[in-house]
Formats: C-alpha cells, sequence, structure tokens
C-alpha cells in the first residue's frame, strides 16, 4: 500500500488554472504532502513547455508549504510507485466530467491497486474554469485574470504577444522536472 497521507494531483496544467489551485489548497490540510504533477503531454501539443508549466505551478502553488510540484513523462503508475504515494487526486468540475474521471479511476485501481482515487470539486465560482477555455480566451485578447494566477497571466499575455509578432521562440523560464 502507498502512503495514505501523501497525494499527487496529476495533469497537463496548461496552463494552471484557479480551478486547480483550488483543488490544491482544499487538498493540502488534507495531507502531509501534496504533489502536483505535471505530466509532459508533448503529444498534446501544450502551449507551454513541461518546464514553463512546473515554473507557473510553483508561482502559483507558493503560499501551501507541503505542496511540491514535479515534472513526469512517464505513465502515471509509474509515477506513484517510484515516489510511494498512495491517494490520487482528480477534480471534477461537473458531471459531464464524471463519466471520463470513473472510467480513468477504474484503470487507476487497476494499474495502481496501491492507491485511491479522491475526487474534490471545485469552489462553484471555478467550476466552469478549464485550461482550453482559458487559453482560448488569452489568445484571443480577453480578460483571463480572474482565472489564473498573475504570473500566468503575464506569461500568457507575452505567449500572444510573441505570436502576433511572428516570433516563434519560446520564453525562457526557470525550473526543472526533479525539484
Amino acid at each position: 500500500m502507498g502512503n495514505p497521507r501523501l497525494a499527487v494531483y496529476p495533469g497537463t496544467f496548461d496552463p494552471i488554472t484557479n480551478g486547480h489551485t483550488d483543488l490544491v489548497a482544499r487538498a493540502a490540510p488534507l495531507f502531509d504532502r501534496v504533489v502536483v504533477a505535471v505530466a509532459d503531454s508533448s503529444s498534446k501539443g501544450p502551449g507551454f513547455s513541461m518546464a514553463e508549466r512546473i515554473t507557473l505551478a510553483r508561482l502559483a502553488l507558493a503560499d501551501l508549504p507541503n505542496v511540491e510540484v514535479r515534472g513526469f513523462d512517464c505513465l502515471l503508475a509509474t509515477f506513484i510507485q517510484q515516489i510511494g504515494a498512495g491517494v490520487i487526486i482528480r477534480g471534477l468540475r461537473a458531471v459531464s466530467d464524471f463519466e471520463y474521471e470513473f472510467q480513468l479511476a477504474s484503470m487507476n485501481r487497476h494499474l495502481i491497486p496501491q492507491a485511491e482515487t479522491l475526487f474534490l470539486t471545485p469552489a462553484e465560482q471555478y467550476s466552469f474554469i478549464s485550461s482550453s477555455l482559458v487559453r482560448e480566451i488569452g489568445r484571443l485578447g480577453g480578460d483571463i485574470s480572474g482565472f489564473v494566477h498573475p504570473a500566468v497571466q503575464q506569461a500568457m499575455r507575452q505567449r500572444w504577444q510573441k505570436g502576433r509578432t511572428g516570433s516563434n521562440k519560446q520564453p525562457e523560464t526557470e525550473g526543472d522536472n526533479h525539484a
């Protein structure tokens, strides 16, 4: 059995939103340690590199002392086993999320029997926020300040301004996938 006091909240976090940070803040008092596990997911073509997503998540979650942000580029089951976690945190925004999340939890129970899945719901004001909607609103110049941490908003603004001027260069950030 994995450590029931160590939880993992996996996702691509492209970008991390206030909905994500709300779930982490709700989970943090329940566990000794929460690892926000940023998936590489290069096949999904994320807007930010894994290092950038890790950096932004660390900035957004800096006020939670028992929360650690790490990247991973393997099967979640492998990552869970490597760190010895006993709980997987998943967020449910709406009933429409349930079928997919239930299927995922069932597969994880098969692949990672030592870890239980815990579903949390965000505060109502965050229940409609998704990373893909935030990316689209930001790309089109809309106000995303109510949906993301200020550092994320700034990074997205810089990304889209560079995109409009024709530069394809990714902004450099600090961070790695091992912390």
